[in-house]
């Protein structure tokens, strides 16, 4: 029986981030747009999936997972960590948090999104504008309430190194070659934490690789289920 595949999207993101791997394969995107804390999204994720699953996320969707892994490790058969980060974060981007909710809060989110945040997302390529267009448009969609949560969340997040170096199995770190949010060197030390796991580094995708190189995280993605 295939283990269920449960995967979290990146901040201001839906279901559509994963769009071309939901063509693929079966899957379950749940959404963490209820809470302002990681360990309250994960909390909810646990009660809306199966008893074992299979979990993946991408950058904000990967921190939450790490505190799934935390919270419930027996129920996790295997991790996938996409262009996410397993440090607590930084002080220089925490000094950047209060301003960005500011603005969304007196309705400036698509300025922020455009000008803050969306530039930090893709590598250059053919698909770039019309990927960038579809993050405006799921931003713009779960609204600056989400925005706000989401930002405290990511800005009270724990350290996870020592849950990932407690996760002995099946474990996929996969990101964009050129991600500038979340670079290689990061990816680096979340394969060298976990146990049991494959680096996969995508070329020609930054930040969202399962838009901008949608094949090959595909593959990627099936490799990993077909070992938990």
């Amino acid at each position: 029986m295939t283990t269920p595949l449960i995967l979290l999207a990146g901040m201001m993101c839906d279901a559509r981030l994963f769009g071309p791997q939901a063509d693929a394969m079966p899957m379950t995107v749940l959404p963490i747009t209820g809470a302002e804390t990681v360990h309250a999204l994960a909390a909810e994720v646990l009660t809306r999936a199966p008893d074992r699953f299979a979990l993946g996320g991408l950058s904000m969707g990967g921190i939450v997972a790490m505190e799934v892994v935390r919270q419930a490790p027996d129920r996790v058969a295997g991790l996938a960590l996409m262009d996410t980060n397993p440090l607590a974060e930084a002080d220089a981007v925490k000094a950047r948090r209060q301003p960005q909710m500011d603005k969304a809060a007196a309705g400036g989110l698509a300025a922020v999104m455009r000008d803050e945040m969306k530039p930090n997302y893709l590598t250059d390529g053919p698909n770039r504008a019309a990927i960038l267009d579809l993050c405006m448009d799921m931003a713009l969609d779960l609204g600056p309430d989400v925005f706000i949560r989401q930002s405290r969340a990511l800005r009270d997040r724990p350290d996870q190194c020592e849950t990932l170096r407690g996760f002995d199995r099946p474990a996929l770190v996969l990101c964009g070659r050129d991600d500038g949010l979340c670079p290689v060197s990061r990816h680096e030390l979340m394969h060298d934490l976990l146990p049991n796991s494959t680096l996969t580094v995508i070329e020609g995708a930054g930040h969202l690789p399962t838009l901008e190189q949608p094949e090959k995280t595909t593959q990627a993605l099936r490799r990993w289920l077909e070992e938990t």
